[in-house]
């Protein structure tokens, strides 16, 4: 007897940790990619043979006709939310113009990923906002072009707007014009665009000399209560015995609500305060006073996901979007 059948085929983990190598010279031998000499790439095709990988697997090498755009419903609400829903847009534009289909896929911790794209077909994967490390990590063995949008990790290829650089350069735009107590209101801490807006804002308080007040940085909680949790948020901030004169809202949606809170407060903005927004969504130029923020361009971070897929870099590659700082009357 020459050992136990498999009910399924192993994973890349599973080769890699059988060839003793990393996830990532495991899936460019398996995938035939530049970056790996001949001794590791045998080393892990064998590793592969011994545990019986279906070989059938590797899509890489194939046209990419199916890409599926796929997000945890956990850590975003894409029907509800402008942002991504015009993130998709771009993807749409950039499919359409190669001949790719499209699907478009929800998820939870709970559910298999990897069977879901079974019953889609697809051939490529658009991650899109936050996923928790497991989901990532079933995601990296899938053997299949991956990309992620408003997300980063040091293993897989990413799009991501400047986020860092927009929020140094919106605290710092909020500096010259003579705010000195700025604060900042924060979103999910899973999402990294957001952590990156928050160090941008820190990195322009060290660069401008401003002490960091810890008090001025507070969370929108309950953190998807959009209402509730930013009215708690700003209230918090005018308790304070000296109060903020600007608050830098870590999106659009968020600042349009600290507005009204400040405005139900008795406070006039911008003349009492200053409020600034992240994003540069529809409603920031409708609301009153038009919204000073951040521009993303959305659709180009939908277009370059796609690229990158069809692109297939050898290497894990990062593509920054850049953004733009538009004035309007929410500051003085």
């Amino acid at each position: 007897m020459t050992g136990k059948s498999r009910t399924s085929s192993p994973t890349i983990r599973d080769i890699a940790r059988h060839a003793g190598v990393s996830l990532g010279t495991t899936s460019r031998a398996l995938n035939n990619q530049l970056g790996i000499n001949d001794e590791l790439k045998a080393r892990v095709l064998k590793a592969a043979e011994e545990l019986g990988y279906d070989f059938s697997n590797l899509r890489q090498s194939k046209t990419i006709k199916r890409i599926t755009f796929i997000y945890d419903r956990q850590h975003n609400t894409l029907s509800n939310n402008p942002f991504y829903s015009t993130v998709l847009h771009g993807v749409e534009d950039a499919c359409n113009a190669e001949k790719i289909s499209l699907t478009f896929a929800s998820t939870n911790p709970e559910e298999s990923i990897t069977e879901r794209l079974k019953r889609d077909d697809s051939d490529a994967l658009l991650c899109v906002g936050a996923f928790e490390p497991e989901q990532l990590q079933e995601i990296r063995e899938l053997g299949i072009p991956v990309a992620l949008i408003d997300l980063w990790h040091p293993e897989m290829n990413n799009v991501n707007s400047d986020n860092f650089g927009g929020a140094y350069l919106l605290t710092g735009f909020l500096i010259e014009r003579g705010y000195k107590r700025i604060a900042f209101i924060c979103g999910p801490e899973s999402h990294y665009s957001i952590t990156q807006r928050r160090q941008g804002y820190r990195y322009a308080l060290l660069t401008h000399h401003i002490e960091q007040d810890p008090d001025l940085e507070v969370f929108r909680e309950p953190i998807m209560q959009e209402v509730e949790g930013t009215d708690n948020a700003v209230k918090r901030l005018l308790k304070l015995k000296k109060r903020p004169d600007a608050i830098f809202c870590w999106n659009d949606a968020t600042a349009i609500q600290a507005i009204q809170s400040c405005v139900e407060a008795g406070l006039n903005v911008p003349e009492d305060i200053a409020i600034v927004g992240f994003d540069d969504l529809p409603t920031a130029r409708t609301s009153f006073p038009p919204l000073t923020t951040v521009k993303i361009n959305k659709e180009a971070l939908g277009r370059r996901g796609v690229e990158l897929l069809l692109q297939r870099p050898a290497e894990p590659t990062q593509v920054i979007v850049p953004t733009q700082l538009v004035i309007r009357g929410s500051t003085l």
